[in-house]
């Protein structure tokens, strides 16, 4: 299938406007200039809230006045482990609770490489845990907590699933991150010319391996690694992937594993898209296809089911 339309004139609009190559810029100066394409909000939740997660920040979006005491979906965003933030991912998170009728807790993790791996993971942990030791305090239900993320977002949600977290019951992975290794035929067909490049993710990996600790073959870095028993209790997942993205391979590879192993999968494909056009519904029509099936996915993940006959 050739690309999509839409996204060929976005990715010309953006070589007309010539912004320098990510790769090419230090980390601070490479988020001062995605900051600039942040996306606007198009759909407005109730209210946010921004709280700390003992030491973690992180926005709550509450859906609705609260008659009803809804579930929670944690996510994290993408950007490489370098770039991003709770406003770069401000306008899917709206979103995504307006539209499924349930909080999001949006996490602002430690950015490499000011700190390198595994400080990004460590603080999704802390702030899952956190957010099911207050679920209370958060008006959430904390039988109903769901975890997601896109691209490196996606990769520390797959791993926070096999951290001992709190009971799940399920994850949204948009284009993940599954194996750092770039080894798959999907980086020599996309890896250049669609927005994210092989040496962006090269960039992005160096900042994030770039202390003492973690490479391309840890599972806690590559959960494709992981062990079948690990990955076998995994909670149900929606696995969006991207014809035109370097993350192509890993990312059908990932769901198709865990559909293997018997974890329930829900696999979707945008034959014709690019790496991160889940977070540009104000540009294509794929982005907001997709975020409409993230949403009802987590709406029937996370519906308040009777309980069992006593």
């Amino acid at each position: 299938m050739p690309l999509n339309s839409e996204a060929r004139s976005l990715l010309d609009l953006m070589d007309a406007v010539g912004a320098p190559p990510l790769d090419s810029l230090p980390p601070v100066a490479a988020r001062d200039a995605r900051a600039e394409f942040a996306a606007p909000i198009l759909e407005r939740c109730h209210e946010t809230v921004d709280l700390d997660a003992d030491g973690v920040p992180v926005r709550l979006y509450r859906p609705a006045p609260a008659d009803e005491v809804p579930g929670l979906l944690l996510w994290f965003h993408g950007g490489g482990w370098v770039l991003g933030d709770i406003a770069s991912h401000d306008n899917i998170c709206h979103a995504l609770a307006r539209r499924a009728g349930h909080a999001v807790l949006s996490v602002a993790y430690g950015l490499a490489p000011e700190r390198p791996f595994p400080a990004a993971l460590d603080d999704c942990i802390q702030a899952t845990r956190w957010a099911h030791e207050h679920a209370g305090e958060l008006g959430v239900d904390a039988d109903r907590i769901a975890i997601g993320g896109d691209s490196a977002g996606a990769n520390l949600a797959t791993v926070v699933c096999h951290s001992d977290p709190p009971p799940l019951v399920f994850q949204v992975l948009v284009y993940p991150l599954t194996d750092a290794r770039m080894t798959t035929a999907s980086y020599d067909e996309n890896g250049e010319g669609y927005f994210l490049t092989a040496s962006s993710m090269r960039w992005f990996l160096d900042h994030y391996l770039s202390g003492d600790d973690g490479a391309a073959d840890d599972p806690r870095v590559s959960p494709m690694l992981a062990a079948d028993d690990v990955l076998s209790s995994d909670p149900p997942a929606l696995v969006i992937t991207a014809g035109f993205d370097p993350l192509r391979d890993e990312g059908i590879a990932y769901a198709n594993r865990l559909a293997d192993l018997g974890v329930a999968t829900h696999h979707v494909h945008f034959p014709g898209q690019i790496h991160g056009f889940f977070s540009m519904p104000h540009h294509l029509g794929d982005a907001r296809a997709a975020l409409a099936l993230a949403a009802q996915s987590l709406a029937d993940a996370l519906a308040q089911r009777d309980p069992p006959p006593a």
